[in-house]
Formats: structure tokens, C-alpha cells, sequence
């Protein structure tokens, strides 16, 4: 069923629409370059209603608790977002780019953590499955994780490495028509709660980036386990532990892609999903910003709204500003993206950006609120916790400074 047909209400009216249309704080799309159709703004106003009923109003219970969103995650999956951009032929919505940074933004507005489980599951997981694994391969996985039934997660960081993700420890080794992984993979998102893993491990050590191979691991498959629940600053209840593996046997038909092709897989995924970690930071940026201006219209001081006074309100323009700008570096990664056209740099400047810009709005939300945002009370304080993982995961902001400088200085 494609994702323009789920998001409909009873009456076939689109959701959240009456007679005088729904209200809107980000700019509207005829006044951007990337001017949205009617079934994206459809879809953009549909998310949009989900996450403020669903999602906004658990989203502090869950971020004290750090449990996991389960009910939500299967809402997600009913609504079409769990397998978004997947083919309709595996149970997938078969959206683009643009509908993935659309729905990411306004998710990240309601609750940080729950973008995170999704963006995991839509870019890292499913996207290289439906684009690279065998028939047998999307059939076996794919309809279980766009319906819900499970998720998914992706293993690339280790212990020793992080942005130097070619130094791998993790092995796996030739025994006969099975590979035998052993080693640790570390923060994944979604460990101990996934259902399938997808996992880079060295085949051929001494080719480091060239000897990488992408492994389709089951949870229940004997030989993996997960270790302990990370207590983290952010993005509370999305999970993240490490995950072992003592001779963990795979056959060779769950090898994604080609043998020793891992790292090329690994690096163009990061690609797409970079375009939904930069929706994500826009999200929480902009739930700061909407935060910060209805308390400065509130809030008085010396007589006056502090919303009359011209250094606050300064301070809002350019949180606007930056956010506007954010948005439209991640759409323009999106476009090029539907269009397959090459979206690397791209894609590096909107995270880069995009989440340089949530820290510094989250930062003046705070500085706005005074003592009140400084709270564990307000939103506020969670927006600030969530936005600094948008600078570290699926590279740091140093990392995307490397590729887009690469990008730069390439010979043309």
C-alpha cells in the first residue's frame, strides 16, 4: 500500500486538515526551493498529528524511564514509517528521501529517542537490504521490519574504533558453508531489542576498508548477545548496548552484498543516513525554538512580555534563521538523493550544520527559559540532552568536516 493511502483519515480527508487548513510554524513550502507536493505536505501535516497525539505526550516518561517505546514502535509501523522508503512489493511504504527528512524532523520535534529507533530502521537496515540483499534475503526480513515485528540495528563501531571504523577487532573466518564471527561491536542503537543486525566484520585484516563484509546476523542466533543498556545523557529510551560475538556461525547466504564489499556498503548507507540525522537535529531545533518564543510571550519581567525586549528577540530571529537554513541543507541532500544523483557532500554539510544548529538553539532555549529551563521539568533540558548526539553518531561533526573538505579538493 503506498504511504500516500495510509495517510488518510476515515472520510478519506487528509488527517489534521478542516476548513481552514492546519497551522504551521516552519516556513511554508512555497516559499522554500524545494516546493512540496500535495501528498508530501499530506504526509508532513499526517506525521505531524501522530507524533504530537502519540508521541509528545510519553515522551518525557520514557526518557526518565529509558524504556523502550514498543507500543509506539508498532504505531510507527502502522502508520508506514517503519519501512518507509522499502519497496510496497516486502510490506515498505516505497517513499523517497524527502518523505524519510520530512517524517524525521517531525518525530525529532515530538521525541528525539523515538526518530532515533526509527531512523536505524529505515536508512541503516532496510534501505541496504532492499537494495543489495538477495530475494531470498528481502523476503526472509524485510516484511517483519516495515510491519513492525521487529527492528533493526547496525553494527560498525568497536570499542578500539569510532571514526576510524575500517580498524576492526571483530573476525569472522571460513569454516565450510558458514562464516564464524567473533568480537564486540559498540553503541548500538537498538541492541537487545532488535530482531536483525546488520554487522561489518574484517574477513581479509590485512585490506583493512578493502577485506570488510557485511553479515545479516539474527538476534536468536546462537553466539551473539547483548551486553549491558547504556545509561546515557540523550535519547533515553532508544537503547544502546554492545553486542558479542563468540563463534557466531552464519551462513553464507546471509552475506549482504558481496564478500569483502562491507565497507564500501557501510559508507554509502551512512550517506542516507546522514540526510535523516540532520531531520533529526532540525526536529529537536525546532521544538526548542517553539518552546522558547511561546514562553518568551508568557513570561514577564520589568512590566513587559520578555518577548518585547530586542536582544531576546534577536536571539529568536536567528534560532529561526539557522533552522530555515538547517532545513533546506537537508532537503537539498534529500532531492538529490530521489534524483540519484551523487548527495555525499551534501549530506555531510546538513548534518554538519544541522546539528552545530540544534546545540546552539538548544543552548539559547535554555538561556531564554532562565532558571525554569535549567529544570528537569522542562522540555527544554531533554531537547538540549537529545541535540548533542546529532555532532557524534553517524560521524562526527570533525568527520564531516573531512568529507566535505575531500569533496572540496578532489581533482575535478
Amino acid at each position: 500500500m503506498a504511504v500516500e493511502q495510509r495517510l488518510k483519515t476515515g472520510d478519506g480527508r487528509p488527517a489534521g486538515e478542516d476548513a481552514a487548513g492546519s497551522s504551521d510554524d516552519s516556513p511554508h513550502p512555497a516559499r522554500s526551493s524545494f516546493a512540496l507536493t500535495e501528498d508530501q505536505q499530506l504526509f508532513r501535516r499526517t506525521v505531524r498529528e501522530f507524533a504530537a497525539r502519540e508521541i509528545a505526550p510519553v515522551a518525557a516518561e520514557f526518557d526518565e524511564t529509558e524504556q523502550f517505546p514498543a507500543e509506539n514502535v508498532r504505531k510507527m509501523a502502522d502508520l508506514g514509517l517503519m519501512g518507509l522508503t522499502a519497496p510496497e512489493a516486502y510490506g515498505g511504504s516505497g517513499a523517497g528521501a524527502m518523505e524519510y527528512a520530512l517524517a524525521m524532523e517531525e518525530i525529532a520535534r515530538a521525541d528525539a529517542a523515538h526518530s532515533t529507533i526509527l531512523t536505524v530502521n529505515v536508512s541503516l537496515v532496510t534501505e541496504p537490504l532492499a537494495k543489495l540483499g538477495t530475494e531470498q534475503q528481502r523476503r526472509a526480513f524485510l516484511p517483519a521490519l516495515c510491519d513492525g515485528r521487529m527492528v533493526g540495528a547496525y553494527c560498525l563501531s568497536e570499542p578500539s574504533s569510532g571514526s576510524d571504523a575500517a580498524n576492526m577487532d571483530t573476525r569472522a573466518t571460513r569454516e565450510g558453508d558458514e562464516w564464524v564471527i567473533n568480537g564486540t561491536k559498540n553503541f548500538i542503537t537498538n541492541g537487545g531489542v532488535a530482531g536483525l543486525y546488520i554487522v561489518y566484520v574484517s574477513t581479509e585484516p590485512s585490506q583493512r576498508a578493502r577485506g570488510v563484509t557485511a553479515f545479516l546476523v539474527e538476534a536468536d542466533r546462537p553466539g551473539l548477545r547483548a551486553g549491558h543498556k547504556e545509561s546515557k545523557l540523550g535519547i533515553r529510551a532508544s537503547p544502546t548496548t554492545q553486542i558479542h560475538f563468540e563463534n557466531c556461525r552464519v551462513p553464507r547466504e546471509h552475506v549482504l552484498g558481496e564478500e569483502n564489499q562491507g565497507f564500501k556498503i557501510a559508507m554509502s548507507t551512512l550517506d542516507g543516513g546522514r540526510i535523516g540525522i540532520a531531520a533529526q537535529a532540525v526536529g529537536i531545533a525546532q521544538a526548542a525554538f517553539g518552546a522558547a518564543r511561546d514562553y518568551a510571550k508568557q513570561r514577564t519581567a520589568f512590566g513587559h512580555p520578555i518577548a518585547d525586549f530586542q536582544g531576546l528577540q534577536w536571539m529568536l530571529a536567528d534560532m529561526r534563521t539557522r533552522i530555515e537554513a538547517a532545513r533546506l541543507l537537508t532537503w537539498q541532500a534529500a532531492a538529490l538523493k530521489d534524483a540519484q544523483q551523487p548527495h555525499s557532500q551534501q549530506a555531510a554539510m546538513a548534518k554538519l550544520f544541522a546539528s552545530e544548529t540544534a546545540m546552539w538553539v538548544t543552548t539559547k532555549s535554555i538561556q531564554i527559559h532562565g532558571g525554569y529551563g535549567y529544570m528537569r521539568e522542562a522540555a527544554v533540558q531533554r531537547y538540549f540532552r537529545d541535540a548533542k548526539i546529532t555532532e557524534i553518531y553517524e560521524g562526527t561533526s570533525e568527520v564531516q568536516r573531512l568529507v566535505i573538505a575531500r569533496h572540496l579538493l578532489r581533482d575535478e
